[in-house]
Formats: structure tokens, sequence, C-alpha cells
């Protein structure tokens, strides 16, 4: 059976906040009934879905005198017959945000790969115009191709590899004790698991080499991305190795992603650094670059960066499937007072579990000393948690999770959708309320010549 549009029908959740609809040669029109509270829009139901089968759906759209388009009209596929009325799916639809890209014109395409569920047969494909008293919206027919049966990955097994407690601690105060020492643990993760992500701590195999980082940095590539290259490449394994690079004259603190051909497939450089590093010659990254692999796109962050929300919110933005953090602590999740930095557990995991919910990925946490080392998927579960006492945890991450909110929509979809950015100008200040609050006085106040 093939797919057959039905139906074409103007919508509205309420008489008085319904657009003005009407038929042009080549296009549905929606314009505003002047009001601030005008919301509504044109909806094509088509029949001939086949459950399980992909379909790849499109609609143009072509705005007027609207000043933030990406706000004002949106567009969903809603998996079933819906009535025009009908506004609160509920729990009855399964539904999916089809979302275009910025455009700074007029023109936008609405456009998104999906997955027909099960015992479905139509798909209503609903636009709307809202949040606006002026404006005009042009819409195409919605296209739809219908992709075939949907293609599965199988779940990736994940391994964070860091020691138990007590010889993670133990002397190194070489390079090659520090590779001889991860590399055995990276091997493990492989043969005796069948681990095909396996993450490092912060810096792992320099950690205990009693030099300064300005002197045990070493050049990516170089000898510890070799060594873990040759493991990579022969048990057909991502590696996310922490370490100190020398890049010229600069040192970075770098997580580096070798994939499962031993190439690198990518680096990340620290960008926010820890209070001791900020005044030790070691120079921030200054970007979030996620990068493909066998297993899924991968991001990193690197200890302090996990204090900064924007470094996760960062990573999730660019697209990541997978978040891996090698870290030594957290700052809030110890004493808030001076004295030895004691791990709050509780607090701890509420940070790595909100990282995974709010960026809509998995977390992938290797600490150095081993114990709340973490494998969260980004429903928030901890899948895996070492307690000190072992040399590896071990999951299955299923990156094709499915994972939907109550009333049907996708989670991932309404968690990037919804956001609103041209309202988050705080979000860019180099100097917030929050940091300048905690100054006393004024510079006029200071007696400076």
């Amino acid at each position: 059976m093939s797919i057959r549009l039905t139906k074409a029908v103007p919508w509205a959740p309420h008489p008085k906040a319904a657009t003005k609809e009407r038929r042009d040669a080549e296009s549905f029109v929606s314009e505003t009934n002047g009001t601030r509270s005008c919301c509504g829009g044109w909806q094509f139901e088509f029949t001939g879905v086949v459950p399980g089968h992909e379909y790849r759906i499109a609609v143009n759209a072509t705005v007027e005198a609207i000043a933030n388009p990406a706000d004002a009209t949106a567009c969903l596929a809603i998996w079933g017959s819906v009535a025009p009325d009908f506004s609160r799916l509920g729990t009855a639809y399964v539904w999916d945000y089809i979302c275009a890209p910025p455009s700074r014109g007029p023109e936008q395409c609405f456009m998104g790969t999906f997955v027909a569920p099960d015992a479905c047969d139509t798909v209503t494909i609903r636009t709307a115009l809202r949040w606006t008293h002026q404006g005009t919206v042009n819409w195409s027919t919605p296209a739809l191709k219908d992709l075939g049966t949907a293609a599965v990955r199988p779940p990736v097994r994940v391994a964070v590899v860091t020691g138990t407690e007590t010889n993670a601690r133990a002397s190194r105060p070489t390079l090659a004790e520090g590779l001889e020492f991860y590399g055995e643990l990276a091997r493990a993760a492989c043969l005796e698991h069948g681990a095909k992500l396996i993450a490092l701590p912060e810096i792992g195999p320099q950690w205990h080499i009693p030099e300064h980082a300005l002197e045990k940095a070493t050049p990516v590539p170089g000898p510890v991305t070799d060594f873990f290259a040759d493991i990579a490449k022969t048990h057909g394994a991502t590696i996310v190795v922490g370490l100190h690079e020398r890049d010229g004259d600069a040192v970075f603190n770098s997580a580096v992603v070798i994939d499962n051909a031993g190439d690198i497939a990518g680096v990340y450089h620290k960008v926010h650094l820890a209070s001791f590093e900020a005044f030790s010659g070691v120079l921030p990254g200054n970007s979030f670059p996620v990068c493909e692999t066998s297993v899924g796109r991968i991001g990193c962050n690197i200890c302090m960066d996990s204090s900064a929300a924007e470094s996760s919110r960062m990573v999730g933005l660019n697209g990541a499937d997978f978040l891996v953090l090698p870290i030594m602590g957290d700052h809030r999740a110890s004493v808030w007072h001076r004295g030895n930095p004691v791990l709050d557990e509780g607090r701890w995991q509420a940070i790595m579990r909100t990282r995974a919910m709010d960026n809509q990925l998995a977390m992938v946490v290797a600490r150095n000393c081993a114990k709340a080392s973490c494998i969260v998927d980004r429903s928030g579960e901890i899948l895996a948690y070492n307690d000190g006492q072992t040399d590896m945890i071990v999951a299955d991450i299923e990156v094709d999770d499915g994972y939907r909110k109550w009333n049907g929509g996708c989670f991932r979809q309404v968690n990037w959708r919804q956001r609103r950015p041209h309202l988050y100008d705080a979000f860019l200040s180099p100097s917030p309320s929050a940091l300048l609050r905690l100054s006393a006085g004024s510079v006029e106040e200071l007696d400076i010549v």
C-alpha cells in the first residue's frame, strides 16, 4: 500500500485562537488573527503507513512579517487520525517534531526521518503558527517518502577502565608504567567483556608522573595515542584517552577519541580549567567538538567542565550520543568548606544523572581513583557504578532506545525543540550579574591612580 493524502483541513485548539486559513493554488496559507493568543494551522492526513517503516517527511514554509519564525512556527507528525479541534494529545498518540534548521531568510524547510509505531496505518502532519499577532505562512503540501523497514543499531557495550581504588592510586612514576597499567585494563575490557567503547580517566597514563604538565606533556599523535591505537585496531574498539598534550609551545589537558580503525577521530581540549590549572601555564580549549565513530557520536568534557552546565549542554547541542567524562572529582560533590574533599556519592550521582537527562545523552564517567565511575543512560538510570572494588565497569547502552514522554513525544526532540535561545542573552554574558554581585563596591569607589 502506498502513502496517500486523504484530508487537508484547518485545525485550532480553540475558536478564539484560530488562525485565518485559506487555500492558494500551490500552498496552504495560515495568517494570524491579530491576537497574541493566535494558534492554529493546517493538518494533512495520510493513509498507507506501514508500522516499523522509516518515513522521511518534508514541509516547506515561506514566512512573511514574522519577527522570529523559528519561535512562531512549528510542525508535528502525529501517528494516527486526529480531530482538528483536538490539541491535548495526552497518552492517545505517538508524535514527533518535524524540525527546520536555522534560516535567516523567509524560506524554511521542516524535515525529519521517523519510524511509524506499531498498529499505525495513518499519520497526520500538523503545521502551526503561534505566539505572534502578525504575519503569514505559506505551507507546501507535505512530502512523505517510505524508506522501508527501519534499521535498528545494536546496543553498544561500554567499559570504564580505572583499576580498583587501591591499585588506581598505586605509584606509576613513568609513562611506560602508566601505559602498561591502563593498556592491560583496556585489553581485558575487549577480550573478557567485548567492550566497543572504552573510557580512561583524566590524564590517566601520566597521572602519577611527578613532573609538571609542561614537562610530561606528549604530542598527539604520539607515544600515548599510538599505544592505544594499536589496542583499538586489534580489538575493533573506540578508546577515549585522557592525557596532557603537547602542541608546539602549548600544553592542553586533552581527551583523544581513537576509533576502531586506530585513527584519531577527534581531540577535545578541556575548556574550563581547575583553579590550579588556570595559573599553571596549561592552555584552555575553545570548542566542544563531537566526532563520528563506529559506536555513535562522541563528545567529551574533562573534570572541571562538569561544574559548568554549558559544557555538557554544548556537547548535547552538537548532537552527541555519548558524553565521555574523564574526571578526578567534582567540587560540588565534596564538603562545602575547607578541608579534605570527601566524596558525597549522592550528590555525585545526582550531577551525572542530571547531565544525562538534561542533554539527552549517555554519560560515561571515568574517575581516576575508580570509586564513583559510572555509566548513565539518557533516562538518568545508572547502569553501572564502581564502588572502588573493581577494575572496570561495563554496561550496554541502547543508542536507539526509543524513549518517549508520558504523552507520546520523543524525549530527545522535545528536549531540544522546546528551547528559545533568543531569550538566553545572559547565557553568553562574560560578566553575568551572578558574578558581579559578589564584588563589593565599584571601580569608582576604589582609590586607583
